[in-house]
This record gives C-alpha cells, structure tokens and sequence, in this order.
C-alpha cells in the first residue's frame, strides 16, 4: 500500500509540475517575450505584430499559437483577420516579475542596455502618483510617444499624444519654459529616448519616464 501511494505521489508531482512547465517553456523565446511588451499596449492583428516586430506573418503566428495554448493571450476573428491580446493583467504582472528579477540577477541586462543605448536618463526621483500629481498642478507636461493607436487604446492620465514620427512638427506647440516628461511602451522601448534626444536638442527641458503605460495599468489595478 505504502509503495502504491508513493507511486500515485510521485505520477501527482511529475503531471502537476509538467503543467507548469508549460508555461516556462512558452517563455523561453526571446520574441515571445517582446510581444509581451506590444500586446500589453493594444490588442494587435497578426499582420500588424509581424511587421512591428519584422517577422513573417507564419512566423508570427506560430510565436502567438503557443501563447495561445497555455492561454497567456487571447485571441478573436473579425472577416479574415485575427487579433490577438494579453489574457489578463496577471500575465503581464508575471512579465513585470520576469523582467525585474532578470535585472537584479543578470549583469548582462544593464551592460547590454548600456552598449547599445548609453547612460539613460531616467525619471526615477518621482513616483508616478507623485508624478501624475504635478501634471493635474500644470507643473510638468506629460507626454505620450507611443504610436497613436496605442495612446487610443490607454494612457497615463493628463498625458498628450505626440507619436514620435510627429514629434518634430508638434514642437511649436509645447512651450520651452515648462518641464516636459516623456514615456512610450516601458523600460526597452527607445521612443522616449530618441523624443528626449530631439526636446534636449530644440532647447527644451525634457526627461524620460522609466516605466510605461501598462506599468502604471496593472500597479493601479492590482
């Protein structure tokens, strides 16, 4: 009897855990990651993703498959086209814990950043509900960078939507005498940089904010 109920043990334990493990290996891939980031913005066609992330639409399609399967993104048709998103804010939660544990246990991660970005300014001496405080006071000017489909879909509130492609013909309308405070999609995404790079250029005060706008979603609602 002993050895039965330790054989049904160990069948528990090898089934159960080989359910988690699903969910691991649908991780492990380096694009399945980055759509992480793109599905947290909008809900996204196929077509579009590939050519966002510069795939081929089968490809793309099998990356989203096996998101699919272990159910971290959701997906509807409409005509001929499918749509993707992510299936919850715990997933994009367990993304976030991904990320800042592959910060704080990989050197790897900051010295890439660095090779290929630089020393990144970082709004890192306000929190975002002190943040969002001083927008509602007029005191700094929120940015959003992101393209417009996705400043549509959600935005941190109070924020102004300049896409970067838009940014140089936008500059006439911000004024240089109030401190403007750039995001895009989080922490990798360089559309703020590359929007600070040019504000700092044309004489204004511009800083980037860290994080992105499913950060501040899923901390306000969680």
């Amino acid at each position: 009897m002993d050895n039965l109920r330790t054989l049904e043990h160990r069948r528990f334990k090898d089934d159960v855990y080989a359910e988690f493990a699903r969910i691991g290996q649908a991780l492990a891939s380096p694009k399945r990651l980055e759509m992480f980031d793109l599905l947290a913005q909008r809900e996204w066609a196929v077509e579009d993703l590939a050519s966002e992330m510069d795939l081929t639409i089968a490809n793309t399609s099998q990356h989203l498959q096996v998101l699919l399967r272990t159910r971290l993104v959701e997906a509807r048709r409409q005509g001929t086209r499918a749509y993707y998103r992510l299936a919850g804010g715990d997933v994009y939660r367990m993304w976030q814990t991904m990320r800042e544990l592959g910060e704080a246990r990989l050197a790897e991660v900051p010295a890439v950043v660095r090779r290929h970005l630089g020393d990144r300014p970082d709004m890192q001496v306000l929190n975002v509900t002190e943040l969002l405080r001083r927008v509602r006071a007029g005191d700094i000017i929120l940015l959003d960078v992101r393209p417009e489909e996705e400043y549509r879909a959600g935005h941190l509130p109070g924020a102004r939507p300049v896409p970067l492609a838009e940014l140089a013909r936008s500059l006439k309308t911000l004024p240089k005498h109030r401190e403007l405070v750039v995001y895009c999609r989080g922490p990798y995404c360089v559309f703020s940089d590359e929007a600070v790079a040019l504000l700092h250029r044309k004489g204004f005060q511009a800083r980037r904010l860290r994080l992105g706008f499913p950060d501040w979603q899923h901390s306000a609602t969680s």
